[in-house]
């Protein structure tokens, strides 16, 4: 019995020629769950499973969508984001992934997040993946205002995200607008289909929209809110008024708002603002939506709206949007907005037929040689000589998150059935018992386009000390490289395909080696457990000091840092120059102390004094003791422009080789 790749259609035999088609929508389509919310620079709660829908035993939701506004950017805590998954990613990640959704994709700007987590069986259903961002603020040169986007392809449809922080204030209205058409002209995005924003045959549109109630003093629009007349206010909000003239807004819809105003509390109560300021309350925290062609739609009682418009294969179709629910969250204090939720279903008329990647492995691994994994593509599938299989856990959190990985091979096992196959290594499975799943990501797709059910590992834990040795290694690596993250989310792909490329498969330990080539401006000091060959980088561009002993001749040790040796013979040597000493013991070879960090120039002092006086006084001890031996220090120029000091010796066995001691491994250089 086998696991085949699961859509939402029955396992694939690749015995047959014909593929089911892919149904992942269901009778009442595709669930969507999208959420707003200004967070006021607060630290993320405890809990957001109440925010999520989590704890609804009715709810079913496909896919999250999670735009968030005012994230704290200060610049201590934008560098720590830049390196490691900031906090309120963490946080959703930590909350959703048990429950079988995955990170597609984020974007960040400044203080705007933007997030889409998918269930993982439905992430081959995902395609097209982009994102994009517009800075408003100061005249376009600044994040603090502006949007953040991510488009994808859902089962051939495409649809946009785009989640905005408008300017503020009442009479900033025409402000408003003008920012968002400014975002809708600047966004664009690659490819044939759906270029611009309104493209997109559906748009959700969202965030701290900072629109205002009008004309109503402060007391009247709480006395409505208080006797709960909130049909009285729609009337003068900005944005409905916008609705109706502004030609930018034209096809989007919003449900009714049955809620509260979102905006603004005092931080910790459900209390509006008791400031001195005392804001009015307003609906500034929206969710819109729009369909293409949107003049074709019919618009129910139930928010139901339907558009006809011609599919890639010329056929008729739709797209139903449905939305359920639309509401805010009271029970959230941190900021002085209240989050807002919407969900929402859509049914497409049409499906992806066949999946790119049909994966198909053995429903327990009980032995190293169960760990077979059989594919096979569809016809249309660029393949790449960067794809990847990845083992992952059940619950894994993004397509980094992977346990092992082994490359894709594209030579054909079965000509006849077009089928591939791989293996994983004995080494690379892991021991013990669990229940994982196994993905194909695709470099040109930069997304996972194949995936399996899960399946048992039950493999018996190995006694070898080797072994053993081996897998500490690989975790430590696993651990080390997982909790970084790339400072531009569209580098996310631990796939070697966003390196140099590869001319052999064994140069690259780890498919997340890019993340070393992203970090190399940042002043990391890696500790020594984590240190590698193959992920130390070039000599010449290390920055560690490393403390060497120096033995000279004459029996003494001198013990000291790179960089204080640096500075003591700056008035020495030249840019790597190295010291060339003789050593009786070698009879009649030079022996070179070489400093390649140092860059010392001018006459002899300090240190390069002491090395001198040193060797000429065991230079003379010598001479006594070997009168047919005889030294003299002289200066010997290298390629590079330095200069060597050599002692040498004047007899017929010297053979003008030396032996290269480095002082320091890795010493900042001194230009002259």
């Amino acid at each position: 019995m086998n696991a085949a790749l699961t859509q939402g259609h029955p396992p694939v035999s690749f015995g047959s020629r014909s593929v089911p088609e892919t149904d992942s929508t269901g009778e009442d389509g595709f669930s969507m769950q999208i959420i707003t919310w200004n967070v006021g620079t607060a630290v993320p709660p405890d809990d957001v499973t109440s925010l999520l829908g989590l704890n609804s035993v009715d709810a079913r939701i496909d896919m999250y969508v999670i735009g968030l506004q005012e994230v704290n950017s200060m610049i201590n805590k934008r560098l720590k984001d830049a390196i490691f998954t900031d906090q309120w990613s963490e946080l959703f990640m930590d909350t959703l992934s048990p429950f079988g959704y995955v990170l597609v994709t984020s974007e960040r700007m400044q203080g705007q997040l933007l997030l889409v987590f998918a269930k993982y069986y439905l992430l081959p259903n995902l395609q097209d993946i982009q994102t994009d961002c517009t800075r408003t603020g100061l005249g376009g040169y600044w994040g603090n205002k502006g949007g953040v986007s991510a488009r994808l392809s859902l089962c051939g449809h495409m649809i946009c995200f785009l989640n905005c922080h408008l300017p503020a204030h009442m009479e900033n209205s025409e402000q408003r607008m003008d920012n968002f058409e400014s975002i809708l002209q600047l966004q664009q995005f690659n490819g044939p289909v759906a270029s611009g924003v309104l493209d997109h045959d559906v748009v959700f549109w969202f965030g701290d929209l900072n629109f205002r109630i009008e004309q109503y003093d402060i007391r009247f629009v709480k006395n409505a809110i208080e006797k709960n007349k909130l049909a009285a206010l729609w009337e003068k909000d900005q944005l409905n008024i916008a609705k109706a003239i502004e030609p930018a807004l034209n096809g989007f819809q919003e449900g009714p708002l049955n809620f509260r105003p979102t905006y603004k509390y005092d931080v910790g109560t459900n209390t509006f603002d008791t400031s001195s300021k005392k804001r009015k309350p307003a609906w500034t925290d929206r969710i819109l939506w729009r369909v293409k062609m949107s003049n074709c739609y019919d618009l129910s009682a139930n928010s139901t709206l339907l558009a006809r418009s011609q599919s890639p294969d010329n056929k008729n179709s739709y797209i139903q949007v449905l939305q359920h629910v639309y509401r805010s969250h009271m029970e959230y204090l941190i900021s002085d907005h209240k989050p807002v939720t919407a969900i929402f279903s859509l049914k497409l008329s049409h499906k992806m037929q066949t999946p790119l990647i049909q994966l198909q492995v053995d429903d327990e691994w009980c032995k190293p040689s169960d760990a077979v994994v059989r594919y096979r593509m569809a016809s249309t599938f660029s393949k790449s000589s960067w794809d990847w299989l990845g083992l992952y856990r059940v619950g894994f959190k993004h397509h980094k998150d992977y346990v092992t990985y082994v490359w894709a091979k594209h030579d054909e096992a079965d000509p006849m059935k077009q089928c591939y196959q791989v293996m994983f290594s004995e080494e690379s499975v892991p021991k013990g018992i669990g229940e994982y799943i196994l993905c194909y990501y695709s470099n040109n797709f930069n997304t996972i386009v194949g995936v399996t059910e899960p399946f048992q590992i039950t493999l018996p834990s190995t006694s070898s000390n080797s072994s053993k040795s081996d897998s500490s290694d690989s975790s430590s690596d696993g651990e080390e490289m997982s909790t970084l993250k790339l400072i531009r989310p569209k580098s996310r792909s631990p796939s070697p395909g966003k390196t140099k490329k590869r001319h052999s498969r064994s140069r690259s330990k780890s498919p997340v080696a890019p993340i070393t080539k992203s970090l190399q401006g940042l002043n990391l000091t890696v500790g020594p457990k984590h240190k590698s060959k193959s992920r130390s980088p070039s000599p010449r561009g290390a920055q560690v000091s490393v403390p060497r002993q120096l033995k000279l001749p004459g029996g003494k040790a001198t013990a000291g840092n790179g960089q204080n040796s640096a500075s003591n013979l700056r008035d020495t040597l030249s840019l790597s120059a190295p010291i060339t000493l003789k050593n009786p013991a070698t009879r009649g070879k030079d022996q070179t102390i070489s400093d390649r960090g140092a860059a010392i120039t001018g006459r002899p002092t300090g240190q390069a004094q002491e090395l001198m006086v040193q060797a000429r006084d065991k230079q003379q001890s010598d001479s006594a003791q070997h009168p047919q031996l005889s030294s003299k220090l002289f200066q010997s120029p290298r390629q590079d422009g330095a200069v060597a000091l050599k002692f040498s010796e004047g007899n017929q066995l010297a053979t003008g080789k030396t032996q290269e001691v480095p002082v320091s491994e890795s010493l900042a250089p001194i230009w002259q």
